[in-house]
């Protein structure tokens, strides 16, 4: 394990790093010695895969240049779909779903965990709205209810999903999901939902009541 740490705390930079950035990050409980030692520890075990996979000096460690980083693709993935003049055909959603190491609870995962999931949420409400636009609502609404499961009280997520069962047809499933965003910010939060969702919703038919 310590050596799956190291390859993901240097897979995470993309600069080289000074060793005892790496070793007092990872093992910031221990004496700085014995947190060179665990370091050095965990390279060897790296080295010893036959892989090159992280390289170090007297001085730094780095990632091979050989290593590619899912990560950075699913993050470059993530721009070309907020970005409104990449086009539909060259976007693949499957890789905008799932957190960055979820079951990890190293804190200086914290930061960019968050950051990826911010992003990959906001690229998953962006790609729902364009397919949506585009007239592909299945894939639309994959995308949307994506972003829905990954964090349920993001309202954004939800009327993006919204859009895409009425541009389908589909009011009973837009009114099942503002009622489930509603009741989800009612009991988690205490809140209502937004004046942007009600105005959307006030589009639809059937009454719709914010209780």
């Amino acid at each position: 394990m310590s050596a799956q740490r190291v390859l993901v705390f240097v897979a995470l930079h993309e600069h080289a790093l000074q060793r005892q950035y790496v070793a007092c990050s990872l093992w910031l409980d221990y004496p700085e010695d014995r947190a060179h030692a665990n370091l050095r520890s965990a390279l060897w075990r790296i080295h010893r895969t036959g892989l090159r996979l992280v390289r170090a000096d007297a001085a730094s460690i780095w990632l091979d240049d050989t290593v590619l980083v899912d990560l950075r693709e699913a993050e470059a993935l993530a721009r070309r779909v907020i970005d409104p003049g990449t086009a539909l055909d060259d976007l693949d959603g499957d890789l905008l779903h799932g957190d960055l190491l979820p079951d990890w609870y190293d804190d200086w995962l914290v930061f960019p965990r968050e950051r990826y999931r911010q992003l990959r949420l906001h690229a998953l409400e962006s790609l729902c709205e364009r397919l949506t636009q585009a007239g592909r609502l299945d894939a639309a609404l994959q995308a949307g209810l994506g972003a829905v499961a990954s964090e349920p009280l993001r309202e954004t997520a939800h009327r993006a999903v919204i859009r895409a069962h009425l541009a389908e047809g589909n009011t009973v499933e837009a009114i099942r999901q503002f009622e489930l965003c509603e009741r989800l910010l009612r009991e988690q939060l205490g809140v209502r939902p937004s004046e942007r969702m009600v105005r959307l919703m006030r589009d639809v038919r059937a009454p719709v009541t914010v209780r």
